[in-house]
Parts: structure tokens; sequence; C-alpha cells
């Protein structure tokens, strides 16, 4: 018997779309506290869009990044989840699923979403065998901007900003 195949890495704008409206809370996995790390930037500007986002990073635990409490693990989070964003490698992404699979009822987890770079398929079709959503190889920072057109108002793909010399005359 073939395996069911896990989730394209081709999603529709409508899919993505319902997820970033449907979520109110993120927990960010492997949030850093260095702001020059691509977790510390993404989990400011959802901050900035109105999500609460918890940081989960055991090195940090207690702490606080970016106002909000660190926790060494989801099981920690006393709050409900609506989405899990994985900052982690590919590799570590399957006992990140292991750790969150039991207590998807319970933190009412709707959403896995692995940031750019990170696939796991095995790890997906597990989390969609329990019925959450999952998106791999993208972020919400830049999903949010290109959805809700923030990329214009910088001039991405909008035709304002070219390389190409304008023609006078």
């Amino acid at each position: 018997m073939t395996p069911k195949v896990p989730s394209s890495l081709i999603y529709t704008d409508d899919y993505i779309e319902k997820i970033l409206r449907g979520t109110r809370t993120i927990a960010i996995i492997g949030a850093s506290a260095n702001w020059v790390r691509p977790s510390s930037f993404v989990m400011k500007y959802l901050q900035g869009k109105g999500y609460q986002v918890l940081p989960v990073n055991p090195a940090r635990a207690g702490e606080e990044i970016l106002g909000s409490k660190c926790y060494a693990n989801i099981a920690e989070i006393p709050d409900q989840i609506d989405m899990v964003d994985i900052f982690r490698s590919s590799e570590s992404v399957g006992p990140v699923i292991d750790e969150i699979l039991p207590i998807v009822v319970e933190k009412n987890i709707r959403v896995i979403w692995m940031q750019l770079g990170v696939r796991n398929d095995s790890a997906a079709m597990r989390a969609e065998a329990v019925g959450l959503q999952v998106v791999m190889d993208r972020c919400p920072k830049i999903e949010y901007g290109r959805l809700f057109g923030e990329l214009s108002w910088s001039g991405v793909n909008s035709g304002v900003i070219s390389s190409k010399r304008r023609r006078i005359g």
C-alpha cells in the first residue's frame, strides 16, 4: 500500500489566508531573544499585527522575549494555541510533532506551520492524520504581507520599482 502523500508545498492563497485570519495565538518554537535572528523579527512583526505570540525555547524558559514569557515546551503554555510555528531544522520537526500530538485537543491546536526551508513530510502526515492543517517551507510574516497588501507598500511586485531603465521621450 502506498502511503498518503503529505501536504503539497503549493498552498492556495485562500488556504493560507483562512489560517492567518483564523489564528489569534501563535507559539513559536525556536524563538530567539537575539533581535537579528529571523524568529525574533517574525515574532515582533506578528505581535504588531495583533497576534498573541508565545515564545518556546528551553534555554530561555522563564525569561521574556519581546515582552512575552518564554516557555520550555508547548505543554507548559497555559493558554490555548491556534498555531505552532516551527523555527527548527527539518530533522527536529518529528520530535516536535510527537510532543504536540498528545495535547492537540487540550491546547486547541489547529495549525502546524514550518518556516522557510523546513520540511518534514512524515511529520506533516502524522499531523494531518489527526486533523491539523499543515504549512511547510513558508513564513507567516511573508505570507501576511503578501496576502494583505503590505508588500506593495514597498513597491514589491507593484510595478512601481523596477530595475529596468525608463525610456524618456
